[in-house]
């Protein structure tokens, strides 16, 4: 029983409650909030305003060439058709001096037969692999690191 009472003295202490009230003071409830969500100066806000925004490598000359190619190429597959099939993409991008070599084209069916919901192209340039895909009509380029198999999809 003494022990008890040390502790809601101990309890109603560090609230600021009375040791017969179960409830802490609103006062102390309003301090208790400050403390432990502080609000930040305005030179701490300032200082976040001002951080630079991190800057991403230009990539190597060639690497943005065949973005290009590889983007102008898919564009105009995907305006005769939004839904391409294997065949048209490789046949797309090698004509516009892409190597078949470095080049992989991904399934325009799943093994069930079914359409995809999207297909992609990808070239090796360097350390690097030129990905674009088709979704519906829509095209999107981007440049990835090449894996370490050497090739820009995984089982390609």
């Amino acid at each position: 029983m003494i022990a008890a009472s040390v502790l809601v003295a101990g309890i109603a202490g560090c609230t600021g409650a009375d040791p017969g009230s179960s409830a802490p003071s609103s006062e102390a409830a309003a301090a208790a909030s400050e403390s432990q969500s502080p609000q930040p100066t305005s030179s701490a806000t300032a200082a976040s305003a001002e951080a630079p925004a991190t800057v991403q490598p230009e990539p190597d000359p060639a690497t943005a060439r065949l973005s290009e190619t590889v983007g102008n190429a898919l564009q105009g597959v995907a305006a005769a058709n939004p839904k391409p099939g294997q065949e048209q993409l490789t046949a797309a991008l090698t004509g516009a001096g892409i190597p078949a070599g470095s080049l992989q084209v991904s399934a325009s069916r799943t093994p069930t037969g079914l359409e995809v919901d999207a297909i992609e192209a990808a070239a090796l340039q360097g350390k690097d692999c030129v990905i674009g895909q088709i979704r519906d009509g829509n095209v999107v380029v981007t440049v990835l690191p090449v894996l370490a198999t050497g090739k820009c999809f995984v089982g390609g």
